[in-house]
């Protein structure tokens, strides 16, 4: 369910590398009537949808991950009517991390016309005026920074909607220190086998960089995206797979790795100060303490350290914010 930019691609994943486990293609985005999302994003009706799901074969667990659904008022009751048995992953992390992650990454995909962070936060409410809003923005929601991380109403819809035994919350936090523990347990969740499990991790700093913006533009206009969503219902679904893939392809030419520019000390403090009774109540909800989270630590329990039964993401990556999305290496254990 989300949030964004909290490791649901490294989670998302691992549980593909499951034999029990069938993910879809991440980002669909079939629930959630309330997300308006632009012309030039393809959103799967219920046939497409369910048409990602063609290549099943019988695992005990079918799936999928989009991270707007969290933020979403009305997708935890239209999954529900869909699947009542569905069971809810929903990832979280410390919100200026988050939301500083979150910029860089709409500043990547030309949803975020902006190029200072504190200015984005600033333009929030000319936003929902619609104003400061660029060509290539593809959902304005996504830039109403401070509503994205109402985590603890955003995670009580879900409670409320599928019984707190059906939702399963992992922290990036703990992603970070216990990488193996966190997977093990989300198989527990999913009443799958737990004994498969990842032998080696490797960490990617996945913060991106556009190397061309007049690529991006022309990958994200809303009249070449929107004119080859109008034309896919008569494409086969093989040509408009390979479509994909090929867009994908270019885009990550035009990409490069480097790390996010560090916010200020007294920038960090400002908003966590201001987010504070939010992370309260999140804490209060999960009943776990987050009050570590008011000063920007990670966890306030000793650091990880490496065992034949606990497996660490590197060093560097609890030193290195940029460094989002972990990927691991998957193979059965024996």
């Amino acid at each position: 369910m989300g949030a964004p930019k909290c490791g649901t691609t490294a989670l998302t994943q691992y549980l593909s590398a499951h034999p029990d486990i069938f993910m879809a293609r991440k980002e669909m985005h079939h629930f959630g009537n309330d997300l308006h999302f632009g012309a030039q994003f393809y959103r799967r009706d219920a046939a497409a949808y369910l048409a990602e799901f063609q290549e099943w074969q019988n695992q005990a667990r079918a799936g999928e991950a989009s991270v707007w659904y969290l933020y979403s008022k009305t997708a935890a009751a239209e999954i529900k009517a869909f699947n009542p048995d569905a069971r809810v992953i929903i990832m979280l992390r410390e919100p200026v991390d988050m939301l500083h992650s979150l910029f860089y990454q709409f500043r990547f995909d030309g949803n975020e016309p902006l190029d200072n962070f504190e200015r984005a936060l600033a333009a929030e409410g000319d936003r929902h005026e619609g104003r400061r809003i660029g060509r290539q923005t593809y959902l304005v929601q996504g830039l109403f920074y401070r509503e994205t991380i109402r985590f603890a109403e955003q995670v009580k819809r879900y409670f409320d909607a599928f019984g707190r035994d059906r939702v399963h919350i992992v922290l990036y936090d703990d992603l970070i220190a216990d990488v193996a523990g966190v997977y093990r347990r989300t198989l527990e969740f999913l009443e799958v086998d737990a004994r498969f499990g990842p032998d080696n991790f490797k960490a990617v700093n996945n913060n991106k960089f556009i190397r061309n913006r007049m690529l991006r533009a022309l990958f994200n206009d809303r009249f070449v995206r929107s004119t080859i969503l109008a034309i896919r219902p008569c494409l086969p679904r093989p040509i408009f797979s390979g479509m994909q893939k090929l867009d994908a392809a270019l885009r990550g030419l035009n990409s490069r790795a480097a790390k996010r520019p560090p916010l200020s000390t007294e920038f960090q403090r400002q908003l966590r100060a201001e987010f504070a009774r939010e992370v309260d109540r999140l804490g209060e909800l999960l009943g776990r303490d987050l009050s570590h989270w008011h000063h920007g630590r990670r966890t306030p329990a000793e650091p990880c350290r490496p065992s034949p039964s606990k497996a660490c993401l590197p060093e560097q990556l609890l030193l290195q914010t940029a460094a989002d999305h972990p990927v691991a290496t998957l193979k059965s254990q024996t």
